[in-house]
């Protein structure tokens, strides 16, 4: 729709503010299984436990009977960020943005006879939270934002012969999002110099599908490929302003939604059995970042007055490329390694302290215990190294400037899990 004259200057702050309301969205790799500990080397061909049927539902013909994975896990990390002289906004240090988040999740699988199975897996494979120091000198550019989706995936498999099986999963994904950024009142011909805030909160949930596809020319190989489609997620809230002054009173209380994409995404992953012990396994994946860059912006001020935009963030698809080993130590013990390489969705100039993306490594490890043979007991551990990332951004509006950099970034995932069969 076409913006009122009228009406852009509330819209132009709005549309500012709204480019922070999305914030940290990242792809998870570690979602509580023994995934973790190969960096997600192998996941579409493994099709070594009930988990498949997140990285590749097809995956649930390899297992006999009835199965359940559960499994919790806890990110935490440090993301702090070292601002430079360029910066024009009085104010404190970041402080470290990760708080630890925990994480679970539970996956089912039974074979219904030798060519179907049917399954079921609830995990958050989607998002990030930050939580800068509400008065640190970015406070114009996020204070505290988060995106979480908790996926649910009903999934069927159908093995055709000894060497092709196929499975799709329907994803019903519930999205969580929340936002907090001050607003600087001082282009507006305030005099008093304190701070407006913004909130903004809602939750949605977003359909999509998992396809995938095994093919095993002989014992011991597999090819696995996966295509997670994309999930439109729309949230509408009213927006909660503080703030004296007139186009802040005209923006509280405004109806506003925001349209956003969780990436489609492609994995074609190798597992291959090299003798009794060792096992090699490779994953390359593509994500579609540059449509979760593309985000739709709507705003309801008055009565019947909707304005619209896009705000184009400048993303970029990104690539995935996964090595790891299995080495069966003992009949009982089983080590899984891996490392992973991730290319960055943002230039370094288009890197906002709202979503610090940039490439990333990955390093993991972990060991399943076989209690008995109906029970296997996992702990794995990941390390994913961001580095230091540099970021320069400006407010058109306002002036506002903060430049630095987020300093030695990295993340670390522990993750325990347990398996059943039956």
């Amino acid at each position: 729709m076409q913006i009122k004259n009228s009406a852009l200057p509330a819209f132009t702050l709005l549309a500012l503010c709204c480019q922070q309301a999305w914030a940290g969205g990242l792809m998870l790799y570690e979602i509580g299984t023994d995934n973790t500990g190969l960096a997600n080397a192998g996941a579409a061909a493994r099709a070594q436990g009930p988990s498949t049927i997140a990285s590749n539902p097809a995956g649930m013909s390899y297992l006999p009977g009835t199965q359940i994975t559960a499994g919790l896990q806890v990110l935490y990390g440090d993301l702090s960020f070292d601002r430079d002289s360029n910066t024009n906004v009085p104010g404190s240090g970041s402080g470290n943005a990760l708080d630890p988040i925990p994480g679970g999740s539970f996956f089912v699988t039974h074979q219904l006879d030798d060519h179907w199975s049917v399954g079921f897996g609830q995990y958050g494979d989607f998002g990030l939270a930050e939580n800068y120091d509400n008065n640190w000198s970015g406070r114009y550019f996020a204070q505290n934002a988060s995106v979480l989706g908790v996926s649910m995936v009903p999934s069927v498999a159908y093995r055709f012969n000894d060497q092709w099986s196929v499975g799709i999963g329907v994803k019903a994904m519930y999205g969580m999002l929340k936002a907090d950024t001050a607003i600087d009142r001082s282009p507006f011909g305030l005099t008093d110099r304190s701070d407006g805030q913004f909130k903004y909160r809602d939750n949605d949930w977003g359909f999509g599908a998992n396809v995938g596809v095994i093919y095993a020319p002989q014992p011991g190989t597999r090819l696995g490929l996966t295509y997670t489609s994309k999930v439109d997620l729309n949230f509408e809230d009213k927006l909660d302003v503080k703030g004296d002054g007139p186009l802040l009173r005209r923006l509280d209380n405004a109806n506003t939604q925001l349209d956003m994409t969780v990436p489609q995404t492609v994995t074609l992953s190798l597992f291959q059995q090299l003798d009794r012990q060792w096992a090699l396994l490779a994953s390359v994946n593509w994500q579609d970042w540059s449509e979760f860059g593309q985000v739709g912006v709507q705003v309801d001020t008055t009565a019947n007055n909707a304005q619209s935009t896009t705000i184009d963030a400048n993303y970029k698809d990104t690539w995935h490329l996964s090595l790891g080993a299995q080495y069966q130590a003992t009949q009982q013990l089983l080590w899984n390694v891996g490392v992973a390489y991730d290319s960055s969705a943002v230039s370094d100039s288009n890197r906002t302290v709202t979503v610090p993306m940039a490439e990333s490594w990955r390093l993991a490890t972990g060991a399943t215990y076989a209690l008995n043979k109906d029970t296997d007991i996992n702990v794995s551990w990941a390390l994913v190294w961001l580095g230091d990332m540099p970021v320069d951004q400006t407010k058109s509006l306002s002036g506002d400037r903060i430049s630095g950099q987020f300093d030695s970034a990295w993340i670390q995932a522990v993750t325990g899990n347990m398996t059943w069969r039956f």
